[in-house]
């Protein structure tokens, strides 16, 4: 794989992980906003999850493992190629 190929994955894997803590934020701000509060631990279980697919994707990346295809294929097929 070309050192273009490598950044342009990093880059991909930076963005999801900051779509999916964008995303925790908003969950937590709209919680407090109806009074609802989320435990400290459950934002950290929240966490260490997206910190987790980060190092699944990053894994994948450098030792070209199957990931899951979610375009151009069934949800529930692994992609090989």
């Amino acid at each position: 794989m070309s050192l273009a190929g490598i950044l342009l994955g990093v880059i991909n894997i930076a963005i999801v992980v900051v779509v999916l803590v964008l995303v925790g934020a908003v969950i937590v701000m709209f919680a407090n906003w109806m009074q609802w509060p989320i435990d400290w631990n459950v934002q950290r279980l929240y966490l260490l999850v997206v910190a987790l697919i980060a190092l699944y994707m990053l894994v994948a990346l450098l030792l070209g493992m199957p990931s899951l295809r979610v375009i151009g294929g069934s949800p529930f097929a692994l992609s090989l190629a």
